[in-house]
């Protein structure tokens, strides 16, 4: 019992290790203001945070969200697995002046005491933590009675979970029990990881407008660059040229098909997009 317990600790300290160096992997800090960056203030609304607040950014990356929650007056502590994300968050701060606390944690075990929290949020972050349900209990805990949780995570079905499933048969295949990070963009899978703990639910689908590119290849080129989920699949078949082949046409030929119209360019004067996400808020059972 106690070699099996020490090799499954040993099991997911090297897996955190992994997801740690992912994130580090290109430059994600770029990824989320060149593509993303409304989508932080975007779930701070819906989570209506307020002056005096105390607000834990959960897997808050460079702090697309934490920012703006501390800006809106809120006390904010953005957590993070990687440090060297939360050193850009925290330069991004310095240079708009403002203040918040950066930690490094665990999404699946956080250093926070239970009902810490006024409000609870991740903004396409606690998705890409393996072990869902782990990391949805952490969220509850840590959030107080009546406290809100806010969630903005992309879906399955949209561009970005499906650039996911693009690349699934080209990467390893994932560690017993960790479930896809897009499962989070489905209000169901969250309403069951949430359980009766929660109430007051609300979720919609909505869509971020990305007009960066000009051609489907430069999505790729820039997601091979940049994002770290899409480097490390491209390290992990970095010797065999046929499949490096057929992904660089796969991601291409996926941002093509989610171009919209032809006559709708955007300010690269290419393809405009529409990439879906679920905006979830509930509040905690008192």
């Amino acid at each position: 019992m106690t070699t099996e317990t020490t090799s499954t600790t040993e099991a997911g300290r090297a897996l955190k290790a992994k997801h740690r160096a992912m994130w580090a992997f290109g430059d994600y800090p770029a990824v989320a203001t060149d593509l993303v960056s409304e989508l932080g203030p975007i779930l701070v609304e819906a989570c209506e945070v307020r002056p005096g607040d105390r607000v834990l950014d959960v897997a808050a990356g460079s702090g697309n969200a934490a920012i703006p929650a501390a800006e809106a007056g809120a006390s904010v502590v953005a957590s993070d697995l990687t440090p060297e994300l939360l050193e850009a968050g925290e330069r991004a701060a310095a240079r708009r002046g403002t203040r918040l606390e950066w930690r490094q944690a665990d999404a699946e075990d956080l250093p926070f005491a239970d009902g810490e929290f006024d409000t609870v949020m991740s903004c396409l972050g606690v998705m890409f933590a393996p072990y869902h349900q782990a990391s949805a209990d952490e969220l509850i805990r840590v959030c107080r009675p009546g406290g809100t949780i806010g969630l903005l995570s992309w879906t399955p079905e949209g561009f970005i979970g499906q650039m996911f499933a693009a690349m699934k048969p080209y990467a390893p295949p994932p560690p017993p029990g960790a479930q896809p990070p897009p499962l989070w963009g489905r209000e169901e899978h969250v309403r069951a990881l949430l359980g009766d703990q929660i109430t007051d639910v609300r979720a919609r689908r909505q869509s971020v407008r990305v007009d960066l590119f000009g051609r489907p290849e430069d999505f790729r080129d820039y997601f091979k660059a940049n994002y770290g989920p899409t480097i490390a699949v491209y390290r992990a078949i970095a010797g065999d040229p046929e499949r490096t082949t057929a992904l660089d046409a796969g991601l291409a030929d996926l941002a093509r098909r989610h171009a919209l119209d032809p006559e709708s360019t955007g300010s690269a004067g290419g393809i405009v997009m529409e990439w879906e996400y679920l905006l979830l808020t509930a509040h905690k059972r008192s």
